[in-house]
């Protein structure tokens, strides 16, 4: 299956069993980034953490008690 990645416009090649694949075909929301602009990503969100001023929103899960 080729891909385009969101970012680069770089065209690859990924196998179509694989689970990117699947959530590609079937649900169009979903989109490809490549390794090299996944990585660059991963890497400034990271920067930005250790300073202390920027916050993830995540969701507060409530610990049920049944």
């Amino acid at each position: 299956m080729r891909v385009k990645c969101v970012l680069c416009d770089k065209i690859e090649s990924i196998n179509d069993e694989t689970l990117i694949a699947k959530r590609l075909r079937n649900r169009p929301i979903h989109t490809y980034m490549c390794q090299p602009c996944y990585g660059r990503i991963e890497e400034k969100t990271n920067q930005r953490l250790a300073t202390g001023n920027f916050r993830l929103y995540r969701e507060k899960k409530l610990k049920e008690d049944w």
